[in-house]
């Protein structure tokens, strides 16, 4: 076991097989949460459970279409019969293709629909119908920073994620009507060096890449462990520059691969958001340097 068991938890995480599921769950495991791990792919899945089982946690691995209500609901069954009451659920299943919207066929963005509006929704209802008895829990959605400023070749994904956020703040007003203790957070991930540009459908001549800047899954990790542990109805891991979206948009951002080297392990304006009243404590104090300044120039020249 980890020396210091500091989050005893049940933390359920979709889409944990690779990428920021991957971090997400080793980030929990790490502060000693036994966790649940929901994905399609069963090889690498449980490479994922096993190395949260190396860091001294019980890890369950549930192999599935996370896009298929049933089999959700019969593995939160399964989860609580195995590793006790769920505390925390975390949504981060999808599927992302970048063509344009002319080139997509009906059948594919159904499927992005399903595997990434759809699977939010069954795993908050699965999440909900067991918090909701016991009057705690936190459920949390995670998102994109460019639900806010959408780019190119994204539509059928960025779709989705804006009906996420729409299904999150109406799900969040209805607990709030029902004085229900159990929360519900949305974290905006910012582009994130995952392996979805290495097999995800593009019908273009160049490989996708984040947009940059871009960060490793573990900064992103850290933004949702920290969505799960305070409460914030909403949490920005990380900001998309306007540059960068009117980039896309006029055509002059090249798609390449980036490497490990460009990817940002911290995000300043996740700092900024969590650490509010320190930031607001620097800006107080930078005023008053400004104004003694003004009132006293040869002194502070």
């Amino acid at each position: 076991m980890p020396r210091s068991r500091r989050l005893r938890k049940v933390v359920v995480i979709t889409g944990a097989s690779t990428g920021v599921g991957r971090a997400t769950a080793l980030a929990f495991a790490r502060l000693g949460a036994d966790v649940a791990l929901l994905a399609r792919d069963v090889q690498t899945l449980e490479a994922t459970a096993s190395a949260a089982r190396a860091l001294g946690v019980a890890a369950l691995s549930i192999a599935l279409d996370a896009s298929a209500a049933d089999a959700v609901e019969t593995a939160a069954r399964q989860i609580e019969e195995t590793l006790g009451p769920i505390d925390v659920w975390i949504n981060h299943a999808m599927a992302v293709m970048f063509p344009p919207v002319a080139r997509m066929t009906p059948a594919e963005f159904a499927r992005v629909a399903e595997a990434t509006y759809l699977s939010y929704v069954w795993g908050t209802m699965a999440a909900l119908k067991r918090m909701s008895m016991r009057n705690r829990g936190v459920i949390v959605q995670v998102g994109s920073a460019l639900a806010y400023h959408t780019i190119a070749r994204r539509s059928a994904s960025y779709g989705a994620t804006h009906a996420i956020r729409g299904f999150t703040d109406a799900l969040r007003r209805e607990l709030l009507h029902e004085r229900s203790r159990v929360r519900v957070t949305m974290v905006q991930m910012p582009p994130v060096n995952a392996s979805q540009f290495d097999w995800t459908a593009a019908r273009t001549s160049v490989t996708p890449c984040p947009v940059v800047p871009f960060y490793q899954p573990e900064a992103a990790a850290h933004a949702i462990v920290r969505a799960a542990t305070h409460a914030r109805h909403e949490l920005q891991a990380g900001g998309v520059p306007i540059r960068a979206v009117a980039e896309h948009l006029s055509g002059t951002h090249r798609m390449r691969r980036l490497s490990d080297a460009e990817a940002k392990t911290t995000s300043a304006s996740l700092w900024l958001d969590t650490h509010r009243s320190a930031a607001f404590g620097a800006a107080i104090a930078l005023a008053l340097l400004a104004l003694l300044a003004r009132k006293h120039p040869q002194r502070y020249s």
